[in-house]
């Protein structure tokens, strides 16, 4: 499975991005897709992550509320909404994959990734 990450830009505080994720590939056993960001010089931290279907999603305390996931199967597709935008949201965003069976936050159990997308949130 490759992965392209897209979207990224600079927006000003309370503003509002939409990423995208766009699959290719070995796509047909499905996947769990994950959201993960890195400010610069700190850990890569979760963010969200979806069922194959859909149905499920997970997020971390630091974005619920603010994120949402999404998913689009027939266009082999992710999407991350932000809103509220803090400037602490500043980072590189990274979308990732997993098989469909292993629901997970850890990067750790994602075997594919994106190139990130960098989010810059200043006035």
């Amino acid at each position: 499975v490759q992965l392209q990450a897209s979207g990224g830009g600079s927006v000003q505080p309370g503003g509002s991005l939409r990423l995208s994720c766009a699959a290719s590939g070995r796509t047909s056993g499905g996947f769990i897709m994950g959201w993960f960001r890195q400010p610069l010089g700190k850990e890569r931290e979760f963010l969200a992550v979806i069922s194959w279907s859909g149905a499920y999603t997970r997020y971390a305390d630091s974005v619920e509320g603010r994120f949402t996931i999404s998913r689009d199967n027939t266009r082999n597709t992710g999407y991350l909404q932000l809103n509220s935008l803090k400037p602490e949201d500043t980072a590189v965003y990274y979308c990732a994959a997993a098989p469909r069976g292993r629901w997970s936050q850890s990067q750790n159990d994602y075997d594919y990734w994106g190139l990130g997308t960098q989010v810059t949130v200043s006035s």
